[in-house]
C-alpha cells in the first residue's frame, strides 16, 4: 500500500498548497476589505495585484522542523469585474487570472522553482443586501476554480493544481461610525481529485477547508483609510490512493494596510503581514501585497 510518512506527507501536501496562485493567498480565499462594497449598475473594475511572501520554516503537527525550509512566492493577479443587474439584485460576474513564480529555498532548494500562469477564477458575487446610506451590505460568492494553470506532475512545485475546487463565500459590511467600518467574511472550499499527482499517476484527494476574517477600517479622508484584520483558517487533510496524510492544518493570521484613491477612480492598496500561528505547514514570516484598482 503507498504510504507517505510524516514528513514526506506534509511536505508533498503543504508544497501543493503553497503552490496555489490565489491573490486569495496560499492556503484559502482571502479577500480585502471594502471587497463586499456593492458598486452602481454599469461599473467595470480592472485590478492587479501583486504579493510576495517569505516562508522560512516548516511545522508538522505543531512541531517546527530542524533544518533550513524556505518557499518564497511572487504572484500577480490579474482581475476583472463587471458590475450589473440579476432582477432587483446587483451581481458582478468576473475574472481573476493568477500567474507568478515560486521558489524552493534551503533545504528544498533541489526543488527548483515553477513559474507560469496559475488556475483561472471564475466567480460572481449576488449582494442581498445593498444599502449604501447605512454602509451595510451583504453578498454571496462562488468562486470556481478552473485546472487550466501550468502542471507538470513531475515537479514538486506547480502554480496550477490539476483540479476543480468551489469556494462559496458569503462577506457582510457594517458602518459603525462614520468612519469606521466592520468587514467580516466567511467561507468553505471544495475540492475535486487531482488524478495526475506526481509521476506516479496517483489520486489526492482533500477535505473541504474553512476561512473566517474580520477586517476593520478607519477612513482619514474620505479618500484615504488605515486597515487592520485577521482570519483564521482550517485546512483539509489530503489522503493519497485513500492513504490520510494527516496533514489538516490550523493557520491564523493577521494583516495591516491603507487604501488610498489618489484619484476619483484609481486606488493604490497596500498591506503587509504574517502568520501568528500554524500547525501544520509553511509558516509565512512576511507577506507584502499591493494592488492597484481602477473604475471604469
Amino acid at each position: 500500500m503507498f504510504k507517505l510518512n510524516p514528513i514526506q506527507s506534509g511536505l508533498k501536501g503543504l508544497l501543493l498548497s503553497a503552490a496555489v496562485s490565489t491573490a486569495l493567498p496560499a492556503h484559502a480565499l482571502d479577500v480585502d476589505a471594502g471587497d463586499y462594497t456593492a458598486l452602481p449598475e454599469g461599473t467595470r473594475l480592472l485590478a492587479l495585484y501583486g504579493q510576495y511572501a517569505e516562508r522560512d520554516s516548516l511545522y508538522i503537527n505543531n512541531d517546527k522542523l530542524a533544518g533550513d525550509y524556505g518557499l518564497d512566492s511572487q504572484v500577480g493577479i490579474l482581475r476583472g469585474v463587471y458590475y450589473t443587474k440579476l432582477g432587483d439584485y446587483i451581481v458582478d460576474p468576473q475574472f481573476l487570472l493568477p500567474f507568478g513564480k515560486l521558489e524552493a529555498e534551503g533545504d528544498l532548494s533541489g526543488l527548483g522553482e515553477a513559474s507560469g500562469v496559475g488556475d483561472l477564477i471564475v466567480a460572481a458575487t449576488v449582494w442581498l443586501v445593498n444599502n449604501p446610506q447605512e454602509k451595510e451590505y451583504f453578498g454571496v460568492t462562488p468562486f470556481l476554480f478552473l485546472p487550466t494553470g501550468s502542471y507538470d506532475k513531475g515537479d514538486a512545485l506547480n502554480l496550477g493544481e490539476n483540479r476543480y475546487k468551489l469556494t462559496l463565500q458569503a462577506g457582510y459590511i457594517k458602518g459603525l461610525t462614520e468612519k469606521t467600518t466592520l468587514d467580516l467574511i466567511g467561507d468553505v472550499t471544495f475540492y475535486g481529485d487531482n488524478d495526475d499527482f506526481t509521476a506516479a499517476n496517483l489520486t489526492l484527494e482533500q477535505d473541504a477547508s474553512y476561512q473566517l476574517q474580520a477586517y476593520l477600517r478607519y477612513n482619514v479622508t474620505p479618500t484615504f483609510d488605515l486597515r487592520a484584520g485577521v482570519s483564521k483558517s482550517w485546512i483539509g487533510e489530503t489522503s493519497v490512493e485513500g492513504v490520510d496524510n494527516g496533514d489538516d492544518a490550523e493557520i491564523s493570521k493577521y494583516q495591516v494596510g491603507f487604501g488610498w484613491f489618489f484619484t476619483p477612480t484609481t486606488q493604490l492598496l497596500a498591506t503587509y503581514g504574517s502568520d501568528l500561528s500554524v500547525d501544520n505547514g509553511f509558516k509565512e514570516d512576511a507577506r507584502l501585497n499591493l494592488r492597484l484598482l481602477t473604475l471604469f
